[in-house]
């Protein structure tokens, strides 16, 4: 049954029009009155929808039952990164969004080659936003992942709260320096719950200070094993072994 987002308040037997991102999407689908689609709105379940008619650009439908199901990984993660080249990024949040991360965090880095700044910041953030909202109907979450506006990696990690003895998230840096510990050993050492977020740099990883820096903030240096991944890979591989 194809799924839309739509995020408004849904209540069964509730008549209203699709968001205009979800209404293309049903005629690209050719979907006609008195198909049954599914809506999700992020704030958890899912409803049953009936098509009651169909526009040139608009589609209005009935909503149904609501069902109160839930896809969620047991632990929320996030991907602070620093964001890949070219079409990378938009890859990385496509399938952390498949996977179940809660929230992506892209950053500007040292060694960075995508730079954003004002206006186009702000539309590459409202794309991967939509990207991450499309995983989701794709792969069944009902809940989206937030994508963060783009901050500069200093200053986002003078922007965290400290940690301590008691800290209820788990902070891990992807490092290829030395020192590291295995990432797998790290996770068994938390409750399987514990909230987790990751930095990992983007091509060339972070710079010295940056590395420093995120350490004195608490993050924890591990490592994926002995092979240098990409850093779309990289963040992925650490977000899987954290759900598994």
């Amino acid at each position: 049954m194809p799924r839309f987002h739509c995020p408004a308040p849904l209540l069964a037997g509730q008549s209203l029009a699709l968001p205009a991102s979800a209404a293309r999407h049903v005629q690209v689908l050719r979907l006609q009155p008195g198909h049954v689609i599914t809506l999700f709105n992020g704030e958890g379940g899912e409803w049953a929808a009936t098509i009651t008619r169909m526009g040139r650009s608009d589609v209005d439908v009935t909503v149904g039952a609501h069902t109160a199901t839930e896809r969620e990984p047991g632990r929320a993660v996030t991907l602070a990164v620093g964001m890949p080249a070219n079409d990378r990024m938009d890859w990385l949040v496509e399938k952390a969004g498949e996977l179940g991360v809660a929230t992506l965090q892209p950053l500007h880095t040292a060694h960075s080659v995508l730079r954003l700044a004002g206006e186009r910041a702000t539309k590459k953030q409202a794309h991967w936003q939509s990207v991450a909202i499309a995983a989701c109907e794709q792969c069944g979450g009902n809940r989206v992942p937030t994508v963060q506006p783009v901050a500069d990696v200093a200053a986002w990690l003078k922007a965290l709260p400290p940690v301590n003895a008691t800290a209820a998230e788990l902070r891990c840096l992807l490092s290829l320096a030395e020192g590291t510990r295995p990432l797998a050993q790290v996770l068994q050492a938390v409750a399987p719950n514990t909230p987790v977020c990751f930095l990992s740099g983007p091509e060339g990883g972070l710079n010295p200070q940056e590395d420093a820096q995120a350490r004195a903030a608490g993050f924890v240096p591990v490592t994926l094993g002995p092979r240098v991944l990409r850093a779309e890979t990289a963040a992925l591989a650490a977000l899987t072994l954290a759900l598994t």
